[in-house]
């Protein structure tokens, strides 16, 4: 093995990755010298590709290749005393946004899948062999490829209003393959790298806040933004003065052979228990960080560069790309909504309800629209439990220091609750989150119409009731549509917004302006029962229902699911939803399609219990209560259905039902269905929603007779 990363990647033939570099968007890398108070000269790289910050630094191959010149160039200056070290900063609030993935994703091929790896640890390994100390200056966002040239470096500071600071790969079905997955845990420690590289990815794609960074210490001092970079350059002129960095969370020899190995065992099991066996990369990460407590960095690198070949090139990743595309694209741009200048101005905001899902829209409202808001009940005291939630609500965030103390108060002076609808005269936008009753839904609805403007706008967050049917008795029906939140409302990211055949293009533009300004991404679905999300969830959940009636036990119903890989097993689904809600939903679904959706009468009875399901710490499903097993004694029959037949059910019952949304022209195109899945569902980045999965396990075939995509979403080696 060589002792040096450029003696290890000398005598490699980048060529054929050469020729994917038609069409990047080059980053720069111009070189100042700027002598320090101390006379010492520092030469400054800074990453530019000459677009403006919604454009981020990106790192393909002729980045790569032009950086690894400069850098050559650098060693040599370094070789004769012309500088003393070397820095690297980004243009304008950023650093840069890790590898361009437009280009990894075209490869063509494992060899060039391993080039890659390969020609970003052969360019960011020089930081560490220039002959002079290396300084990264984080001054903006630092991804994947962008932190790893922070971390290759001798020193990191950064910027303490930087956007943010990730290692994201592992939620893209990668690794961290510039060094990540090598000098992170040698630098913070396995627990922590841990948290960063697997963990965090996992929960929704978390990224670090500068203080947290610097807390981990993955980055060594933090500046304010007013004198960034003058303050990181005074502290580089000072640690290259003999001023020592301390780094309080370097693992020692203890750590490596005593918290290492039981911090990856805890790491494997939890995520056993939290994701299963089916999602690649977090596992390769694992073993890669296990792996990186001893051995020398060129090793390391290597380990890397191996699994970064494999999983490029496989299924996983083509359709986390897809997924990666629809949210980062398809979800900015909702198809089907109308023109931004038809919507209607909202000044103020009247919510129907003020129990708790009532109250999660107010404060997600106020917070993010600052207008004032005003919720109704039946009572006072509901009302005032209501607003009580509300005020205890902005408190923790004002705790949390998320919010300050005027911006807290001024919040909760948005806030007003009554039992007097008079007060919904001003409202421009109101909607209800009352029992999930058609009847109900007209009631208030015909209450509030006659006291609202005649261009108000109402919204339903009905989540499968016939949003035509609820504005029937209106007498503008027109100002009626669907507004369809998911739990937990400030967390899930998707809004269906539902067009009945009446709906106006004014309601329908307000509703897409109103979803974006509350931070969420909105896809727009005909009026059909359970809209997108609900009818394929009501599918999963009929089609466990159905084997549990049958005679399998609960828990090997739940592990027959485990191969869809969505986030917890349907029971567990249920159980977080509510049973109620769950039997109001399947009884909707059975209703509208008899012949395609399970529904039995004794879930009703067990929607009564105090408690259904029996549960481990981390949440699985581990059999039913006693008061659950009784009543499901005499309805459960003896014929236990396998795994397989499950799990074939449960993928043909999809693929046809998504097929038959189409046909309706319940959303435009299966994109669209992908999209609400992932966003609504928690659907895995690496099935890239259902349709893509679907297709590679056969079911659409199955089904009917054909594919969603052709060709299908596979990764390079199963083409």
């Amino acid at each position: 093995m060589a002792h040096s990363i450029s003696e290890q990647y000398a005598n490699v033939d980048f060529s054929p990755i050469q020729a994917l570099t038609e069409g990047e968007v080059i980053t720069h890398s111009p070189v100042r010298d700027i002598r320090l108070a101390s006379g010492k000269v520092l030469a400054l790289i800074t990453l530019d590709n000459g677009r403006d910050h919604t454009r981020p630094n990106t790192l393909g191959p002729a980045t790569l290749t032009a950086l690894g010149e400069t850098l050559d160039g650098l060693a040599a200056r370094a070789a004769t005393g012309e500088i003393q070290a070397v820095g690297i900063t980004g243009k304008q609030y950023i650093l840069a946004a890790g590898a361009d993935l437009s280009d990894i994703s075209k490869v063509g091929s494992r060899d060039n899948a391993r080039l890659i790896a390969q020609l970003g640890h052969k360019v960011l390994g020089k930081f560490g062999e220039l002959g002079v100390p290396s300084f990264a200056f984080v001054n903006g966002l630092a991804l994947g490829g962008g932190l790893e040239i922070a971390l290759n470096s001798s020193y990191r500071t950064v910027d303490a209003s930087a956007a943010a600071i990730a290692l994201p790969e592992v939620f893209l079905g990668i690794i961290p393959g510039w060094g990540g997955a090598y000098l992170l845990p040698n630098l913070i420690g396995i627990e922590n790298a841990l948290e960063v590289v697997i963990s965090n990815p996992l929960k929704q794609n978390r990224m670090l806040k500068p203080q947290q960074a610097f807390d981990l210490g993955i980055v060594d001092a933090i500046f304010p933004a007013a004198n960034y970079l003058e303050n990181s350059l005074a502290w580089a002129d000072a640690v290259l003065g003999g001023k020592k960095v301390e780094r309080k969370n370097e693992p020692g020899k203890i750590e490596r052979l005593t918290k290492w190995p039981i911090a990856v065992k805890m790491a494997r099991g939890m995520l056993e228990s939290k994701i299963g066996t089916v999602p690649k990369s977090p596992y390769a990460a694992l073993e890669l960080l296990d792996k990186a407590k001893s051995g020398t960095k060129a090793e390391g690198f290597a380990r890397e560069d191996e699994a970064l070949a494999e999983l490029v090139t496989g299924d996983q990743f083509a359709a986390s790309m897809y997924a990666f595309d629809l949210v980062q694209k398809r979800a900015k741009r909702p198809v089907g909504a109308p023109d931004k200048a038809l919507a209607k101005k909202v000044t103020k905001v009247g919510i129907i309800g003020a129990g708790l899902m009532a109250s999660q829209f107010a404060l997600l409202f106020v917070r993010k629209l600052q207008v004032p808001v005003l919720i109704t009940d039946l009572d006072q005291a509901r009302v005032d439990k209501g607003v009580a939630y509300i005020h205890e609500e902005i408190g923790k965030l004002e705790g949390k220091g998320r919010l300050d103390a005027d911006s807290a108060n001024k919040l909760r002076a948005l806030v007003t609750g009554t039992t007097d609808k008079s007060l919904y005269a001003d409202c421009d936008f109101v909607i209800e989150a009352v029992f999930e009753e058609v009847g109900v839904k007209q009631q208030v609805f015909g209450e509030i119409e006659k006291i609202i403007a005649e261009d108000a706008i109402l919204a339903t967050n009905t989540s499968s009731l016939s949003v035509e049917e609820i504005g029937a008795k209106l007498a503008h029906p027109e100002r009626l549509v669907g507004f369809h939140f998911f739990n937990p409302v400030a967390v899930m990211p998707l809004i269906e917004i539902v067009k009945t055949p009446t709906t106006s293009e004014a309601a329908l533009s307000t509703a897409f302006v109103v979803a974006k300004n509350l931070g969420k991404n909105a896809v727009l679905t005909a009026d059909a029962p359970g809209f997108v999300v609900n009818r394929l969830l009501a599918k999963v959940m009929g089609e466990a229902a159905r084997a549990v009636y049958e005679g399998t036990p609960i828990t090997d119903v739940e592990k027959a699911f485990a191969p869809l890989g969505l986030p917890m097993g349907p029971f567990q689904l249920i159980d977080l939803v509510g049973w109620k809600v769950a039997a109001h939903v399947q009884d909707t679904m059975a209703h509208a399609f008899p012949e395609r959706f399970y529904a039995n009468e004794n879930f009703h009875a067990l929607a009564e219990l105090d408690a259904v399901i029996e549960k481990d710490k981390g949440g699985r499903v581990t059999g039913w209560t006693k008061q659950a097993e009784k009543l499901l004694k005499p309805a459960v029959g003896k014929t236990p259905a396998s795994a397989e037949t499950i799990l074939h059910r449960v993928q043909d019952g999809l693929a046809s039902e998504i097929k038959l949304m189409l046909d309706e022209g319940v959303v435009p195109e299966v994109e669209d269905i992908d999209l609400c899945l992932i966003l609504g569902a928690g659907w895995p980045f690496i099935d890239g929603g259902a349709s893509p999965y679907l297709d590679r396990e056969g079911a659409s075939e199955r089904a009917f007779g054909g594919e969603f995509h052709t060709p299908q979403i596979r990764g390079i080696e199963s083409r």
